[in-house]
């Protein structure tokens, strides 16, 4: 974080604020550890926030510190939209574009308060008075870190503000597992640590929680697999009777499409999820290596995200939209090499 931004947020911060803290639409562990991370410290100062959900997150995150303080947009609209709309500062969360933030878009667009963006995906939009933005950044819960860190504020770091921003930056990395982990994401961890983040504790709350219709749905998910060694890609489907069928809960998917990767010679493993409710298929995409899965993304499923994590979505049919997938495949050949 450039010594411009910390002036900006400390003359910000410098007066009472009514803030709203917003992470995109279907939170994960980053969107959720940064938002509560940042409450806790915001709050810690002084200052008067909120943090409002576009939707429901899954029940694994559900324990992490004060999460119960959160308010959901489509529980509690109308103490949503009053926060929102009384609101001097805005920060948004690990988005970087109004379109992922579901209902919440037309309310934030017509809103007048000041807004800070803080958040590691690529292509950001420039709608924010203030806007860190770093994709080389392992998660945005490490850029709150930063800030924080920047704000000389580390002092003000609790146990329960050190295992929410942990809890992000290990979902986000994989465990530490990806390349995004840099020795500095290893310092940021260790001094959360310090501070009183149980590790072990995050790592059983988020990882060990299954339900059996959850790793029957896993089951399923691994048995629809198909491999396409001449592409070097791995895909699974699940449709929406597949899903009925293990009582999917929100979040039950979460990282299935990472087992593609951990196949031998595979680069590209992708999930494409059936949402009937939304006349959707739901897809994520998953690399390893120079090839981006968030140009792929981008040029063919109104998506984006990371260089080898990346979410998109198609309007056609299950069949129609692998159909189209295995179409272009043949176009990246050359680039899809393990």
């Amino acid at each position: 974080m450039n010594l411009e931004i910390t002036k900006a947020l400390k003359a910000l911060l410098s007066e009472p604020q009514k803030i709203v803290i917003i992470p995109h639409k279907n939170p994960d562990g980053d969107a959720i550890g940064s938002t509560l991370g940042l409450w806790h410290y915001l709050r810690g100062i002084g200052q008067e926030a909120q943090i409002i959900v576009p939707n429901d997150f899954p029940k694994f995150l559900k324990w992490m510190p004060s999460s119960d303080q959160i308010i959901n947009f489509e529980w509690d609209t109308t103490k949503a939209k009053a926060l929102i709309k009384q609101a001097t500062v805005i920060f948004t969360l690990d988005f970087n574009h109004l379109g992922r933030i579901g209902q919440l878009q037309p309310l934030l667009e017509e809103a007048q308060a000041k807004f800070v963006m803080i958040d590691h995906h690529q292509a950001p939009a420039d709608y924010a008075e203030i806007t860190y933005s770093d994709v080389s950044m392992s998660s945005t819960c490490e850029m709150v870190y930063n800030v924080i860190e920047g704000l000389e504020g580390t002092d003000h770091i609790t146990p329960d503000l050190a295992i929410s921003l942990y809890t992000g930056i290990m979902t986000d990395t994989g465990s530490f597992k990806y390349a995004s982990t840099t020795s500095r994401t290893h310092k940021v961890v260790a001094q959360l640590i310090e501070k009183g983040a149980k590790n072990t504790k995050a790592h059983n709350k988020v990882y060990d929680t299954n339900t059996p219709s959850r790793l029957h749905l896993l089951g399923c998910a691994l048995k629809n697999m198909v491999i396409m060694e001449d592409f070097a890609t791995a895909y699974i489907t699940l449709s929406q009777e597949e899903l009925d069928t293990y009582q999917y809960k929100k979040g039950d998917t979460e990282g299935f499409v990472n087992y593609g990767l951990t196949l031998d010679g595979i680069v590209f493993a992708v999930i494409f999820i059936e949402n009937k409710e939304e006349g959707i298929i739901k897809i994520s995409f998953r690399s390893e290596g120079d090839f981006s899965v968030n140009e792929f993304a981008r040029a063919h499923f109104n998506g984006g995200g990371h260089t080898n994590a990346a979410g998109g979505r198609s309007e056609l049919p299950m069949a129609e939209t692998v159909a189209l997938f295995k179409s272009l495949l043949a176009n990246y050949k050359d680039h899809l090499k393990a």
